[in-house]
Protein backbone atom coordinates (compact mmCIF):
# COMPACT_ATOMS: atom_id res chain seq x y z
CA UNK A 1 0.00 0.00 0.00
CA UNK A 2 2.54 2.64 0.73
CA UNK A 3 4.43 1.77 -2.82
CA UNK A 4 1.26 2.66 -4.08
CA UNK A 5 1.08 5.87 -2.10
CA UNK A 6 4.60 6.30 -3.77
CA UNK A 7 3.61 5.67 -7.42
CA UNK A 8 0.42 8.22 -6.44
CA UNK A 9 3.20 11.00 -5.75
CA UNK A 10 5.31 10.01 -8.71
CA UNK A 11 2.44 10.10 -11.46
CA UNK A 12 2.11 14.04 -11.96
CA UNK A 13 -1.42 13.68 -12.27
CA UNK A 14 -2.40 12.12 -9.57
CA UNK A 15 0.19 13.64 -7.30
CA UNK A 16 -1.56 17.16 -8.90
CA UNK A 17 -5.47 15.58 -7.51
CA UNK A 18 -3.96 14.57 -3.92
CA UNK A 19 -2.29 18.19 -3.27
CA UNK A 20 -5.49 19.85 -4.54
CA UNK A 21 -7.86 17.23 -2.45
CA UNK A 22 -5.82 18.31 0.87
CA UNK A 23 -5.36 21.88 -0.05
CA UNK A 24 -9.56 22.37 0.12
CA UNK A 25 -9.64 20.39 3.31
CA UNK A 26 -7.10 22.28 5.23
CA UNK A 27 -9.72 25.49 4.00
CA UNK A 28 -12.89 23.81 5.12
CA UNK A 29 -10.77 22.92 8.67
CA UNK A 30 -10.11 26.66 8.49
CA UNK A 31 -13.15 27.81 8.05
CA UNK A 32 -14.80 25.75 11.10
CA UNK A 33 -12.88 27.79 13.51
CA UNK A 34 -13.85 31.26 11.61
CA UNK A 35 -16.97 33.06 13.91
CA UNK A 36 -19.43 34.62 12.01
CA UNK A 37 -19.54 38.07 12.96
CA UNK A 38 -21.89 39.23 16.01
CA UNK A 39 -21.68 36.70 17.85
CA UNK A 40 -20.20 36.80 21.46
CA UNK A 41 -17.85 34.08 22.05
CA UNK A 42 -18.19 33.89 25.83
CA UNK A 43 -21.86 33.41 25.94
CA UNK A 44 -21.47 31.29 23.02
CA UNK A 45 -19.46 28.56 24.79
CA UNK A 46 -21.70 28.59 28.06
CA UNK A 47 -24.30 27.87 25.14
CA UNK A 48 -22.88 24.93 23.77
CA UNK A 49 -21.81 23.42 26.91
CA UNK A 50 -25.59 23.02 27.94
CA UNK A 51 -26.42 21.69 24.56
CA UNK A 52 -23.63 19.19 23.68
CA UNK A 53 -25.89 16.11 23.39
CA UNK A 54 -29.24 16.08 20.95
CA UNK A 55 -29.69 17.49 17.87
CA UNK A 56 -26.71 20.41 18.40
CA UNK A 57 -24.63 17.62 19.27
CA UNK A 58 -25.46 15.48 16.01
CA UNK A 59 -24.93 18.60 13.89
CA UNK A 60 -21.94 19.33 15.66
CA UNK A 61 -20.01 15.98 15.02
CA UNK A 62 -20.94 15.99 10.96
CA UNK A 63 -19.78 19.40 10.81
CA UNK A 64 -16.41 18.45 12.38
CA UNK A 65 -16.65 21.67 15.51
CA UNK A 66 -18.07 23.99 13.38
CA UNK A 67 -21.87 24.02 14.58
CA UNK A 68 -20.19 24.66 18.30
CA UNK A 69 -18.18 27.35 17.62
CA UNK A 70 -20.96 29.09 15.26
CA UNK A 71 -18.49 29.28 12.60
CA UNK A 72 -19.39 30.42 8.71
CA UNK A 73 -19.66 26.75 7.74
CA UNK A 74 -21.93 26.06 11.12
CA UNK A 75 -25.06 24.60 8.66
CA UNK A 76 -22.27 22.37 7.18
CA UNK A 77 -23.44 21.03 3.62
CA UNK A 78 -26.73 19.37 4.71
CA UNK A 79 -28.57 22.19 2.62
CA UNK A 80 -27.27 20.77 -0.41
CA UNK A 81 -27.89 17.44 0.38
CA UNK A 82 -31.37 17.98 1.29
CA UNK A 83 -31.99 19.91 -1.81
CA UNK A 84 -30.38 17.24 -3.67
CA UNK A 85 -32.75 14.60 -1.65
CA UNK A 86 -35.84 17.00 -2.71
CA UNK A 87 -34.77 16.83 -6.54
CA UNK A 88 -34.33 13.53 -6.85
CA UNK A 89 -37.79 12.90 -5.39
CA UNK A 90 -39.12 15.20 -7.37
CA UNK A 91 -38.34 13.94 -10.60
CA UNK A 92 -40.45 10.61 -9.46
CA UNK A 93 -43.40 12.82 -9.78
CA UNK A 94 -42.77 15.43 -12.32
CA UNK A 95 -42.23 13.78 -15.56
CA UNK A 96 -40.56 16.70 -17.18
CA UNK A 97 -37.67 16.26 -14.74
CA UNK A 98 -37.88 12.60 -15.15
CA UNK A 99 -37.04 12.76 -18.60
CA UNK A 100 -34.48 15.60 -17.79
CA UNK A 101 -32.78 13.06 -15.30
CA UNK A 102 -32.82 10.02 -17.78
CA UNK A 103 -32.60 11.20 -21.49
CA UNK A 104 -30.86 14.88 -20.67
CA UNK A 105 -27.29 14.00 -21.43
CA UNK A 106 -24.84 16.78 -20.10
CA UNK A 107 -27.27 19.76 -20.74
CA UNK A 108 -29.63 18.47 -18.46
CA UNK A 109 -27.35 17.51 -15.82
CA UNK A 110 -25.96 21.33 -15.30
CA UNK A 111 -29.73 21.88 -15.11
CA UNK A 112 -30.40 20.01 -12.61
CA UNK A 113 -27.26 21.00 -11.16
CA UNK A 114 -28.76 24.46 -11.30
CA UNK A 115 -31.84 23.29 -9.90
CA UNK A 116 -29.95 21.64 -6.88
CA UNK A 117 -27.81 25.05 -6.23
CA UNK A 118 -31.13 27.34 -6.17
CA UNK A 119 -32.85 25.10 -3.82
CA UNK A 120 -29.67 24.62 -1.20
CA UNK A 121 -29.66 28.88 -1.25
CA UNK A 122 -33.36 28.79 -0.78
CA UNK A 123 -33.04 26.04 2.16
CA UNK A 124 -30.58 27.59 3.56
CA UNK A 125 -31.52 30.82 3.91
CA UNK A 126 -34.68 28.63 5.99
CA UNK A 127 -32.40 27.22 8.21
CA UNK A 128 -29.83 30.28 8.63
CA UNK A 129 -32.93 32.28 9.81
CA UNK A 130 -34.12 29.22 12.27
CA UNK A 131 -30.71 28.98 13.87
CA UNK A 132 -30.65 32.44 14.54
CA UNK A 133 -34.36 32.69 15.89
CA UNK A 134 -33.47 29.44 17.85
CA UNK A 135 -29.98 31.02 19.74
CA UNK A 136 -31.02 34.81 19.38
CA UNK A 137 -32.78 34.26 23.35
CA UNK A 138 -29.78 32.57 24.65
CA UNK A 139 -27.65 35.50 24.18
CA UNK A 140 -24.54 34.43 22.09
CA UNK A 141 -25.45 37.28 19.50
CA UNK A 142 -23.83 40.81 20.30
CA UNK A 143 -27.40 43.43 20.21
CA UNK A 144 -30.74 42.31 18.73
CA UNK A 145 -30.68 44.53 15.57
CA UNK A 146 -32.30 43.41 12.23
CA UNK A 147 -28.65 44.29 11.02
CA UNK A 148 -27.21 41.55 13.94
CA UNK A 149 -29.62 38.57 12.39
CA UNK A 150 -29.15 39.83 8.65
CA UNK A 151 -25.07 39.63 8.90
CA UNK A 152 -25.77 35.99 11.00
CA UNK A 153 -27.94 34.74 7.99
CA UNK A 154 -26.08 36.26 5.43
CA UNK A 155 -22.66 34.55 6.80
CA UNK A 156 -24.10 30.98 7.22
CA UNK A 157 -26.03 30.93 3.94
CA UNK A 158 -22.25 32.11 2.22
CA UNK A 159 -20.00 29.33 4.36
CA UNK A 160 -23.16 27.07 2.70
CA UNK A 161 -22.42 28.20 -0.71
CA UNK A 162 -18.48 27.99 -0.24
CA UNK A 163 -18.94 24.69 1.07
CA UNK A 164 -20.86 23.75 -2.11
CA UNK A 165 -18.18 25.05 -4.26
CA UNK A 166 -15.62 22.85 -2.37
CA UNK A 167 -17.50 20.06 -2.83
CA UNK A 168 -17.80 20.36 -6.35
CA UNK A 169 -13.95 21.46 -6.84
CA UNK A 170 -13.31 17.71 -5.22
CA UNK A 171 -15.55 16.48 -7.69
CA UNK A 172 -14.00 17.59 -10.07
CA UNK A 173 -10.34 18.18 -9.55
CA UNK A 174 -9.61 16.42 -6.76
CA UNK A 175 -9.88 12.36 -5.30
CA UNK A 176 -13.60 11.48 -4.38
CA UNK A 177 -16.98 12.79 -4.26
CA UNK A 178 -16.47 16.42 -2.76
CA UNK A 179 -20.34 16.23 -0.55
CA UNK A 180 -18.74 13.10 0.78
CA UNK A 181 -15.28 14.19 1.43
CA UNK A 182 -16.23 17.23 3.48
CA UNK A 183 -18.78 15.03 5.31
CA UNK A 184 -16.00 12.57 5.89
CA UNK A 185 -13.21 15.23 7.33
CA UNK A 186 -15.96 16.46 9.60
CA UNK A 187 -16.66 13.09 11.06
CA UNK A 188 -12.60 12.12 11.35
CA UNK A 189 -11.89 15.38 13.15
CA UNK A 190 -13.59 14.26 16.24
CA UNK A 191 -11.01 11.24 16.21
CA UNK A 192 -8.48 12.91 18.86
CA UNK A 193 -11.70 13.62 21.43
CA UNK A 194 -12.37 9.45 20.44
CA UNK A 195 -8.93 8.74 21.77
CA UNK A 196 -8.96 10.50 24.41
CA UNK A 197 -11.82 9.15 25.87
CA UNK A 198 -10.36 5.74 25.61
CA UNK A 199 -7.10 7.19 27.26
CA UNK A 200 -9.55 8.26 30.37
CA UNK A 201 -11.02 5.36 30.40
CA UNK A 202 -8.57 3.93 31.21
CA UNK A 203 -6.23 5.89 33.69
CA UNK A 204 -9.92 7.30 35.67
CA UNK A 205 -8.50 9.83 37.51
CA UNK A 206 -5.03 10.11 37.27
CA UNK A 207 -4.53 6.23 38.30
CA UNK A 208 -5.07 2.73 36.47
CA UNK A 209 -8.66 1.26 36.43
CA UNK A 210 -8.92 -2.12 35.38
CA UNK A 211 -12.68 -1.59 35.26
CA UNK A 212 -12.09 1.23 32.33
CA UNK A 213 -9.32 -1.15 30.51
CA UNK A 214 -12.11 -3.74 29.74
CA UNK A 215 -14.46 -1.05 28.89
CA UNK A 216 -12.07 0.63 26.32
CA UNK A 217 -11.12 -2.66 24.83
CA UNK A 218 -14.61 -3.52 24.98
CA UNK A 219 -14.71 -0.37 22.50
CA UNK A 220 -12.08 -0.79 20.55
CA UNK A 221 -12.51 -4.46 19.70
CA UNK A 222 -16.24 -4.02 18.42
CA UNK A 223 -15.38 -0.87 16.27
CA UNK A 224 -12.99 -3.25 14.63
CA UNK A 225 -15.64 -5.92 14.17
CA UNK A 226 -18.00 -2.75 12.83
CA UNK A 227 -15.51 -1.78 10.43
CA UNK A 228 -14.93 -5.14 9.30
CA UNK A 229 -18.96 -5.66 8.98
CA UNK A 230 -19.23 -2.61 7.07
CA UNK A 231 -16.60 -3.25 4.84
CA UNK A 232 -17.82 -6.94 4.13
CA UNK A 233 -21.86 -5.37 3.09
CA UNK A 234 -20.30 -2.72 1.03
CA UNK A 235 -18.66 -5.03 -1.33
CA UNK A 236 -20.43 -7.41 -1.25
CA UNK A 237 -22.48 -8.39 -4.07
CA UNK A 238 -24.38 -11.55 -5.70
CA UNK A 239 -23.60 -11.87 -9.23
CA UNK A 240 -26.58 -12.95 -11.55
CA UNK A 241 -25.46 -14.80 -14.83
CA UNK A 242 -26.57 -13.46 -17.87
CA UNK A 243 -25.63 -15.39 -21.57
CA UNK A 244 -25.99 -13.98 -24.60
CA UNK A 245 -26.70 -16.02 -27.54
CA UNK A 246 -24.45 -15.39 -31.11
CA UNK A 247 -25.83 -12.46 -33.32
CA UNK A 248 -24.65 -10.87 -36.34
CA UNK A 249 -22.85 -7.21 -36.24
CA UNK A 250 -22.50 -5.76 -39.35
CA UNK A 251 -20.89 -8.35 -41.48
CA UNK A 252 -19.60 -10.81 -38.52
CA UNK A 253 -20.79 -13.29 -36.35
CA UNK A 254 -20.18 -12.31 -32.76
CA UNK A 255 -19.57 -15.28 -30.72
CA UNK A 256 -21.64 -15.39 -27.41
CA UNK A 257 -20.79 -13.98 -24.22
CA UNK A 258 -21.32 -14.94 -20.98
CA UNK A 259 -21.37 -11.96 -17.67
CA UNK A 260 -23.44 -11.18 -14.74
CA UNK A 261 -25.56 -8.26 -13.25
CA UNK A 262 -23.74 -7.73 -9.70
CA UNK A 263 -26.10 -6.43 -7.23
CA UNK A 264 -25.04 -5.26 -4.18
CA UNK A 265 -25.93 -5.91 -0.38
CA UNK A 266 -26.42 -2.80 0.24
CA UNK A 267 -27.48 -0.67 -2.72
CA UNK A 268 -28.78 2.03 -1.55
CA UNK A 269 -25.63 2.51 0.78
CA UNK A 270 -26.36 5.53 3.50
CA UNK A 271 -28.95 7.17 1.76
CA UNK A 272 -31.73 5.51 3.96
CA UNK A 273 -30.33 6.56 7.25
CA UNK A 274 -29.51 10.16 5.81
CA UNK A 275 -33.67 9.86 4.76
CA UNK A 276 -34.87 8.20 8.13
CA UNK A 277 -32.42 10.69 10.28
CA UNK A 278 -34.33 13.93 8.30
CA UNK A 279 -37.42 12.24 9.28
CA UNK A 280 -36.66 11.70 12.81
CA UNK A 281 -35.30 14.96 13.70
CA UNK A 282 -37.18 17.04 11.82
CA UNK A 283 -39.93 17.77 14.24
CA UNK A 284 -37.50 18.78 16.86
CA UNK A 285 -35.78 20.99 15.29
CA UNK A 286 -38.91 22.98 13.98
CA UNK A 287 -40.21 22.91 17.43
CA UNK A 288 -37.02 23.82 19.13
CA UNK A 289 -37.34 27.04 16.79
CA UNK A 290 -40.51 28.28 17.96
CA UNK A 291 -40.26 26.63 21.57
CA UNK A 292 -37.90 28.27 24.31
CA UNK A 293 -36.00 26.07 26.40
CA UNK A 294 -38.14 23.16 25.24
CA UNK A 295 -35.76 20.33 26.56
CA UNK A 296 -36.91 21.31 30.24
CA UNK A 297 -40.44 21.74 29.68
CA UNK A 298 -43.13 19.25 29.94
CA UNK A 299 -46.56 18.58 27.62
CA UNK A 300 -47.30 17.21 24.48
CA UNK A 301 -44.43 19.17 22.19
CA UNK A 302 -41.81 18.61 25.55
CA UNK A 303 -43.28 14.41 24.25
CA UNK A 304 -43.01 14.89 21.06
CA UNK A 305 -39.46 16.75 21.38
CA UNK A 306 -38.00 14.16 23.02
CA UNK A 307 -39.22 11.11 21.05
CA UNK A 308 -37.39 13.08 17.76
CA UNK A 309 -34.07 13.55 19.53
CA UNK A 310 -33.67 10.31 21.47
CA UNK A 311 -31.96 9.22 18.15
CA UNK A 312 -29.11 11.30 19.14
CA UNK A 313 -29.20 11.62 22.98
CA UNK A 314 -29.29 9.36 25.89
CA UNK A 315 -30.77 12.35 27.93
CA UNK A 316 -34.12 10.99 27.28
CA UNK A 317 -36.18 8.16 29.41
CA UNK A 318 -35.91 4.70 27.75
CA UNK A 319 -38.93 4.26 26.65
CA UNK A 320 -38.44 7.22 24.55
CA UNK A 321 -35.35 5.52 23.11
CA UNK A 322 -37.15 2.29 22.68
CA UNK A 323 -40.00 3.51 20.94
CA UNK A 324 -37.41 5.75 18.82
CA UNK A 325 -35.22 2.71 18.02
CA UNK A 326 -38.48 0.52 16.58
CA UNK A 327 -39.90 3.63 14.11
CA UNK A 328 -36.36 4.53 13.41
CA UNK A 329 -35.68 0.88 12.27
CA UNK A 330 -38.96 0.98 10.59
CA UNK A 331 -38.22 3.66 8.36
CA UNK A 332 -34.36 2.87 7.45
CA UNK A 333 -36.07 -0.09 5.96
CA UNK A 334 -39.41 1.44 4.18
CA UNK A 335 -36.42 3.46 2.57
CA UNK A 336 -34.24 1.13 1.85
CA UNK A 337 -36.40 -0.91 -0.43
CA UNK A 338 -37.65 2.94 -1.75
CA UNK A 339 -34.02 4.56 -2.73
CA UNK A 340 -33.21 0.89 -4.60
CA UNK A 341 -35.88 0.54 -6.34
CA UNK A 342 -36.26 4.03 -7.45
CA UNK A 343 -32.50 3.62 -8.60
CA UNK A 344 -32.81 -0.28 -9.63
CA UNK A 345 -35.92 -1.45 -12.02
CA UNK A 346 -35.99 -4.97 -12.27
CA UNK A 347 -38.35 -4.87 -15.30
CA UNK A 348 -36.18 -2.21 -17.43
CA UNK A 349 -33.02 -4.74 -16.63
CA UNK A 350 -34.80 -8.23 -17.87
CA UNK A 351 -36.70 -5.81 -20.78
CA UNK A 352 -33.30 -4.73 -21.90
CA UNK A 353 -31.19 -8.30 -21.60
CA UNK A 354 -33.99 -9.60 -23.69
CA UNK A 355 -33.69 -6.71 -26.24
CA UNK A 356 -30.05 -7.94 -26.82
CA UNK A 357 -30.48 -11.47 -26.85
CA UNK A 358 -29.67 -12.38 -23.53
CA UNK A 359 -31.06 -14.37 -21.10
CA UNK A 360 -30.58 -16.19 -17.32
CA UNK A 361 -29.84 -19.31 -17.30
CA UNK A 362 -32.84 -21.62 -16.41
CA UNK A 363 -34.96 -18.41 -16.82
CA UNK A 364 -37.31 -17.47 -19.71
CA UNK A 365 -36.87 -13.72 -20.45
CA UNK A 366 -39.44 -11.43 -19.71
CA UNK A 367 -41.71 -11.66 -16.92
CA UNK A 368 -40.35 -14.44 -15.29
CA UNK A 369 -36.83 -12.84 -15.75
CA UNK A 370 -38.53 -9.66 -13.99
CA UNK A 371 -39.99 -11.96 -11.07
CA UNK A 372 -36.56 -14.06 -10.61
CA UNK A 373 -34.96 -10.47 -10.08
CA UNK A 374 -37.07 -9.04 -7.50
CA UNK A 375 -37.03 -12.54 -5.65
CA UNK A 376 -33.57 -12.14 -5.08
CA UNK A 377 -33.23 -8.47 -4.69
CA UNK A 378 -35.80 -8.52 -1.77
CA UNK A 379 -33.96 -10.90 -0.01
CA UNK A 380 -30.55 -8.66 -0.06
CA UNK A 381 -32.73 -5.65 0.48
CA UNK A 382 -34.24 -7.41 3.96
CA UNK A 383 -30.33 -8.12 4.63
CA UNK A 384 -29.12 -5.26 4.19
CA UNK A 385 -31.87 -3.07 5.18
CA UNK A 386 -31.42 -4.68 8.84
CA UNK A 387 -27.51 -4.20 8.64
CA UNK A 388 -27.99 -0.49 8.23
CA UNK A 389 -30.76 -0.45 10.95
CA UNK A 390 -28.58 -1.82 13.26
CA UNK A 391 -25.49 -0.22 12.92
CA UNK A 392 -27.60 3.18 12.94
CA UNK A 393 -29.57 1.76 16.62
CA UNK A 394 -26.28 0.29 17.99
CA UNK A 395 -24.88 3.71 18.89
CA UNK A 396 -28.19 4.40 20.52
CA UNK A 397 -27.45 1.47 23.34
CA UNK A 398 -24.20 2.42 23.51
CA UNK A 399 -24.79 5.55 25.04
CA UNK A 400 -26.80 4.04 28.16
CA UNK A 401 -23.31 2.39 28.96
CA UNK A 402 -21.61 4.84 31.91
CA UNK A 403 -18.99 7.08 31.02
CA UNK A 404 -19.42 6.41 27.59
CA UNK A 405 -20.35 8.87 25.03
CA UNK A 406 -18.43 8.07 21.94
CA UNK A 407 -17.61 10.56 19.21
CA UNK A 408 -18.02 7.95 16.45
CA UNK A 409 -21.49 6.48 16.05
CA UNK A 410 -22.47 3.63 14.03
CA UNK A 411 -24.19 5.96 11.27
CA UNK A 412 -20.29 7.86 11.06
CA UNK A 413 -18.40 4.56 10.81
CA UNK A 414 -20.63 3.78 7.92
CA UNK A 415 -20.11 7.34 6.26
CA UNK A 416 -16.28 7.00 7.28
CA UNK A 417 -15.68 3.86 5.44
CA UNK A 418 -17.97 4.26 2.34
CA UNK A 419 -16.24 7.15 1.28
CA UNK A 420 -12.60 5.61 2.20
CA UNK A 421 -13.59 2.60 0.18
CA UNK A 422 -14.95 4.99 -2.86
CA UNK A 423 -11.67 7.22 -2.51
CA UNK A 424 -9.08 3.83 -3.13
CA UNK A 425 -11.10 2.85 -5.65
CA UNK A 426 -10.81 5.93 -7.63
CA UNK A 427 -7.67 5.87 -6.56
CA UNK A 428 -7.18 2.54 -7.77
CA UNK A 429 -8.66 3.37 -10.54
CA UNK A 430 -6.01 6.36 -11.81
CA UNK A 431 -3.39 4.19 -11.22
CA UNK A 432 -4.36 1.23 -13.19
CA UNK A 433 -4.78 3.73 -16.23
CA UNK A 434 -0.88 4.30 -15.53
CA UNK A 435 0.22 0.47 -15.69
CA UNK A 436 0.72 1.15 -11.75
CA UNK A 437 0.17 -2.34 -9.23
CA UNK A 438 -2.49 -0.50 -6.64
CA UNK A 439 -4.11 -0.99 -3.31
CA UNK A 440 -7.22 -4.41 -4.28
CA UNK A 441 -4.38 -6.50 -6.08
Amino acid sequence: MFKTILNAFKTPDVRKRILYTLLLIVIFRFGCFITIPGVDTVALNEAMSSASNGISGLIDLISGGAFSRFSIFAMTITPYITASIVIQLLGFVIPSLERLMKEGGEEGTNKINRYTKLLTIVLALIEGTGLYLSYRSSGIFVGDSFLTGFTVVISLMAGTALLMWLGEQITDKGIGNGISMIIFVGIISGLPSAVTLIWNLILGEGSFSTTGLLTALGIIIGAIILVAGVIFVQQAERRIPVQYAKKVVGRKMVGAQNTHIPLKLAMAGVMPIIFASSFMTFPAMIIQMFVPNIATQTGFWAVIYKFSIATSTANVPIGYTIANAIVYLLLILAFTFFYTYATFNPAEVANNIKKNGGFIPGIRAGKPTTDYLNAILSKLLWFGGLFLALIAILPMLVRFIPNVNLAFGGTSILIVVGVALEMVQQLESLLVMRHYKGFLD
